[in-house]
């Protein structure tokens, strides 16, 4: 496993090094002078100068790429000229929000796929795979700020059982109960696309296992449906499930933007919007590169669980 892990990582380190290169350009491309537009139409020429300085404007372009590069390699991340303070101070608040958040949207997301689907094939009732087939459509098709809307206006409004956004006012840890209440909204609006999703995908994946040899063999030796599914059928499908996750959880980091908006959610895709909004380029600039950064860990992550699956991955690696 190890062998296999460091021959992924060159891939791994390659794709940081291009998006954190198209990031750095891009930026830069987009019309107008960034010292300009933080500085403001009144600035004089020394704060203009002043300012290009501080963000490393003056010198050439591959030596801004390779001191804005140090800068991250050494956790040197710069400072917030809009919203204030360093960036990292303001990235570490956010985080630990957001990973709460996403870790209790994903955790809903893998139950209820894992529950839906085995029981749907268990059970093979034309009603049960009807109801599982329409959640999977609905969920998928409506956006996150249309359910997002819904809940807030149903749960925090009509029926005012559960708070409508924001977070506990005395921290997560002061009291569980409480935090779980400010949880359910936005954890359940991030993570029902992705239950959908898997959903699906697992069900079809059980039900094309269920027709391959081995299953005919269990079913002969007189091995039960439920014990069949759930021993050898659920392993075997798990591989594939595991890269529709991966790729899940990118979709869910990108819809952490809108749910954290809409639920006043202060993490990091609150974050990302404040400083895109205020134009604090400095912030963008780190924020666009640790998306990528997360992107990356996600994939060779994914690429690791799903070698420990099934060996047959890492030993056509090494052959």
């Amino acid at each position: 496993m190890l062998s296999y892990a460091l021959r992924r990582l060159p891939s791994a380190l390659l794709v940081l090094a291009v998006g954190s290169l198209l990031i750095f350009t891009l930026l830069r491309l987009v019309p107008g002078d960034p010292a300009s537009v933080l500085a403001g139409a009144d600035a004089t020429p020394e704060a203009l100068e002043a300012l290009r300085e501080e963000l490393g404007l003056n010198g050439s372009p591959l030596g801004q790429y390779f001191s804005w590069l140090g800068g991250i390699l050494t956790f040197d991340l710069g400072r917030s000229l809009i919203l204030g303070g360093e960036i990292s101070t303001l990235m570490l608040d956010a985080l630990g929000n957001t990973l709460l958040l996403s870790v209790t949207a994903l955790a809903i997301a893998i139950a209820v796929a894992l529950t839906s689907s085995t029981v749907s094939v268990i059970m093979d009732r034309r009603w049960l795979n009807s109801i599982v087939t329409t959640f999977g459509t609905v969920a998928v098709a409506i956006p996150n700020f249309v359910t997002g809307a819904l809940l807030v206006v149903l749960f925090g409004v009509v029926w005012a059982v559960l708070p409508a956004g924001g977070i506990p006012r005395k921290g997560f840890l002061d009291d569980p109960g409480i935090t779980v209440q400010y949880l359910i909204l936005p954890a359940v609006c991030l993570g029902l696309p992705i239950a959908a999703a898997l959903t699906r995908f697992l069900a079809e994946s059980l039900r094309s296992q269920l027709a391959e040899p081995y299953v005919t063999t269990a079913r002969a030796l007189g091995i039960s449906r439920r014990r069949i599914i759930l021993t050898q059928v659920l392993p075997n499908a798990l591989p594939s499930t595991v890269t529709v996750l991966g790729m899940q959880i990118g979709h869910l980091l990108g819809g952490a933007v809108l749910v954290e908006a809409i639920f006043a959610w202060p993490g990091l895709g609150n974050l990302i919007e404040r400083a895109i909004s205020s134009r604090d380029y400095p912030v963008v600039q780190v924020m666009l590169l640790f998306s990528v950064v997360l992107f990356v860990i996600v994939q060779l992550a994914t690429d690791l669980v799903n070698a420990w699956l099934d060996p047959r991955i890492r030993l056509g690696s090494q052959s």
